[in-house]
C-alpha cells in the first residue's frame, strides 16, 4: 500500500504542473481520486474563483468516488472563499480515505481540513511524498508561512564569472536558457531589476517566448515615463519593506534579474530564497564582474548552500542552489 500511495501522489503532483500558470494566487495542487475498480481520475486546480484540483477530480470520478481514496498534493480547504470547501465535496462525494502530501499553512487551513475529514469519518493519511510536494510548492508555502514571496534570483554569467560581454548587446546565454527565463517569468507574480539596468537596456520583463501570463515589474530606484518596463513600482524603500508590501499584494514569487549590485544587496541581506544560475561555456576575459555576489570582505556574507538540480540548456547549463543557512525574516 505505501508503494501504491507513493506512486498516486507523485501522479497528483505531476498533475499540479500545468495549474501553476492558472491558478495564482491560489496554490496549483493536484489530485487524483483512485477508485475501487481500479479505474483512476485526475484533476488541478482551475483558475481562482473556479474549481480547485480535488473537486476537478471529483467530478471525473462521478459514483466512482465511492469508497475510493483521494490523493491530493496539499491539505483540501475547509473554507468558503471564491469556492465551497473541499472537505465538504469530499464527505458528499463518500470517498473513504484521503492521503495528504503537505498540511497548508494557510490560517484558514492548517490542520482544519484534516480535522474535518477525519471528524466526518474518513481516514486522512499525511506526509507522502512530502519533500517533493514542498518542492512543488515552496513559493505558495515559503508566502503563507512567512507573509512574503519567495525570492528567486536568476543570473547568466561566463565560466570566468562575467555577466556582461565587452559588447554589451551580445548575449551570454543561447536561445534555450532565454525561453528557460521567460518560464521562470510567468512563473513568478513580479519581476525587479534595479534602475541602472533599465537605463542601460530599457527592458520591458514581459513574457514572450513561452504561453504564460507576464509578471508585475518592480524597479529599485526612479526612471523615466517612457521607459519600455512602465508601468511598474518604483521602490526607494528597503528591501524588508519591500517584500512585506509585495506579499500583502499577493506576490507569491519574485524573480530578481538585475544586476550585481542589486543582486548583492538581496543576497547580503539574506533574503534569497532559490539562486538560479545559467552558465555559458564562454571565457570572457572582460566585461562587467559576477563576484559582487562575494564582494564584501565580511565573512559574515559567504552563504553555504545544496545543488537542488542542473540540467542542460541546449549549450548552457542550469544550477539551481538553495541556502542551508537560516534566511532572516
Amino acid at each position: 500500500m505505501i508503494l501504491d500511495d507513493e506512486r498516486m501522489m507523485r501522479r497528483a503532483i505531476d498533475t499540479a504542473v500545468d495549474a501553476r500558470l492558472r491558478s495564482r494566487p491560489n496554490p496549483w495542487v493536484g489530485a487524483v481520486v483512485a477508485a475501487t475498480d481500479g479505474q483512476v481520475f485526475c484533476g488541478a486546480t482551475m483558475q481562482p474563483g473556479e474549481a480547485h484540483a480535488e473537486v476537478v477530480a471529483l467530478n471525473a470520478a462521478g459514483n466512482n468516488a465511492h469508497g475510493a481514496t483521494l490523493y491530493t498534493t496539499l491539505e483540501p480547504c475547509s473554507h468558503t472563499g471564491k469556492t465551497g470547501p473541499c472537505t465538504q465535496a469530499i464527505v458528499l462525494a463518500k470517498i473513504a480515505r484521503v492521503v495528504v502530501g503537505v498540511i497548508d499553512p494557510d490560517k484558514h487551513v492548517a490542520g482544519n481540513g484534516i480535522k474535518q475529514l477525519r471528524d466526518a469519518g474518513i481516514t486522512v493519511d499525511v506526509g507522502v511524498e512530502q519533500e517533493l510536494v514542498t518542492q512543488q510548492l515552496a513559493p505558495y508555502l515559503h508566502h503563507r508561512r512567512t507573509g512574503r514571496p519567495y525570492v528567486i534570483l536568476k543570473m547568466a554569467m561566463t565560466l570566468d564569472g562575467r555577466v556582461a560581454m565587452p559588447d554589451s548587446s551580445q548575449w551570454i546565454t543561447g536561445e534555450t536558457a532565454r525561453k528557460r527565463v521567460h518560464q521562470l517569468r510567468a512563473e513568478s507574480d513580479a519581476i525587479l531589476v534595479g534602475a541602472g539596468t533599465v537605463r542601460a537596456d530599457n527592458p520591458s520583463l514581459t513574457t514572450r517566448d513561452v504561453d504564460g501570463p507576464s509578471p508585475r515589474r518592480v524597479v529599485l530606484g526612479n526612471i523615466s515615463p517612457t521607459d519600455k518596463v512602465n508601468p511598474c513600482l518604483e521602490w526607494n524603500g528597503s528591501l524588508p519593506d519591500l517584500l512585506d508590501t509585495l506579499g500583502n499584494e499577493g506576490v507569491i514569487q519574485l524573480m530578481v534579474e538585475g544586476g550585481p549590485r542589486v543582486a548583492t544587496s538581496f543576497h547580503n541581506e539574506q533574503l534569497i530564497n532559490q539562486y538560479i544560475l545559467h552558465l555559458a561555456p564562454i571565457i570572457a576575459g572582460g566585461g562587467q564582474t559576477s563576484n559582487a555576489l562575494l564582494e564584501s570582505a565580511d565573512r559574515s556574507s559567504m552563504m553555504n548552500g545544496h545543488i537542488v538540480s542542473t540540467q542542460v540548456l541546449d549549450n548552457d547549463i542550469e544550477i539551481i542552489l538553495e541556502p542551508t543557512s537560516t534566511i532572516t525574516y
